[in-house]
């Protein structure tokens, strides 16, 4: 293939509006030709030189097209997958990559046979608090972590007939639509734990799937507590984590994602910055004396992601989110699931023992 890579966009919502296109637009390493959408023509507003098509198997026809990025509901991620590896294309898979470990396994399978890249985009793992978290870790300013704990909590009290994410539908609710990057975060930052125990509810009068969770994973000294909920109004810390040494308290939200919404394009040197006052507490022992500062943020870059594949499909470098990731992390999802239907602590089988760094 030549160095520009031609992208088939499958949908138009939220999710390829938001974090997908204009990362096409401002890369000149990708050209987005085509996108599936069934009713309208929107994505022409903003890129009115692509061909909008009807449905997968139109875009899949289009022998130009490198690189598929399917962004529809998680029902459809297997079977558009599996149809667009099978036609030769490269794809990535909006989080969480599938419903079952069972069909994350079989993509697997196809694109080991296909020789094509399939990769599961994990944009969370290049946000601001991530980043910065990853450097305190790596650097061991805490000495021995004993506690992590990670939320990703809303106020959002009222119905959204129009979400599919809020029916029952396979792949619905609050464990599959936000449990996947702070299950993606833990196991890219601490491996494959021991066991599981999941809370998962209805807590909003009008709930028809779950709109809140507890996951407690453990890991021997470490111990770690995921919660995600729609009824918080006053939000605390995102992160809490606890070590031998000290403690990093961090609240806020990086902000990207705002600006995307908002239709600003990723670019210039202030992109993906912090305001200072959601730095992060760093509250540890520096050469022998007891430091409590405000820890400067690194900047969030949801463009890596998307340079990192660019790297991997045309230069052949090692590939960052793996379909292999995308796997354990499903699997969390199903063994979370059984931990609540059993009301027990569960161990964590059947996961892969791949590389995350």
């Amino acid at each position: 293939m030549n160095s520009i890579i031609n992208v088939g966009l499958v949908g138009y919502g939220i999710s390829a509006k938001v974090f997908h296109a204009p990362f096409f637009a401002t890369n000149k390493n990708y050209k987005l030709v085509s996108v599936v959408e069934r009713h309208k023509q929107e994505s022409k507003e903003n890129y009115p030189h692509v061909q909008v098509v009807k449905s997968i198997d139109e875009l899949l026809q289009n022998d130009a097209i490198d690189l598929v990025v399917i962004t529809t509901p998680n029902e459809t991620h297997f079977p558009y997958a599996k149809a667009a590896l099978e036609a030769g294309k490269n794809v990535v898979l909006e989080k969480p990559v599938t419903n079952t470990s069972a069909e994350a396994k079989q993509l697997m399978d196809i694109a080991s046979r296909s020789g094509k890249v399939l990769s599961v985009y994990q944009n969370r793992r290049y946000v601001s608090d991530f980043l910065t978290i990853k450097d305190i870790l790596d650097k061991k300013l805490l000495g021995d972590v004993h506690t992590f704990e990670g939320h990703y909590d809303r106020y959002r009290a009222e119905a959204r007939p129009q979400a599919w994410r809020e029916h029952v539908l396979p792949g619905s609710g609050i464990l599959f639509d936000l449990g996947p990057h702070l299950i993606d975060q833990v196991l890219y930052l601490f491996g494959i734990p021991n066991t599981i125990a999941a809370d998962i509810r209805m807590q909003r009068p009008h709930a028809k799937v779950d709109d809140y969770f507890d996951l407690r994973l453990d890991y021997g000294f470490l111990k770690v507590i995921l919660q995600a909920g729609m009824l918080v109004r006053e939000p605390g810390p995102r992160y809490l984590i606890h070590g031998t040494k000290g403690s990093f308290i961090k609240w806020g939200e990086d902000p990207q994602e705002a600006l995307l919404r908002a239709g600003a394009l990723p670019v210039g040197d202030d992109w993906g910055k912090e305001s200072d006052d959601i730095y992060g507490i760093l509250n540890t022992e520096l050469n022998g004396k007891i430091v409590r500062e405000k820890y400067h943020s690194h900047k969030g870059d949801y463009a890596a992601y998307y340079k990192n594949l660019y790297e991997t499909i045309v230069e052949g470098k090692p590939l960052r989110e793996r379909i292999e990731h995308g796997y354990n992390t499903i699997k969390i999802i199903e063994l979370a699931n059984e931990s609540h239907q059993k009301q027990c602590t569960i161990a964590c089988t059947g996961l892969l023992p791949v590389e995350y760094r």
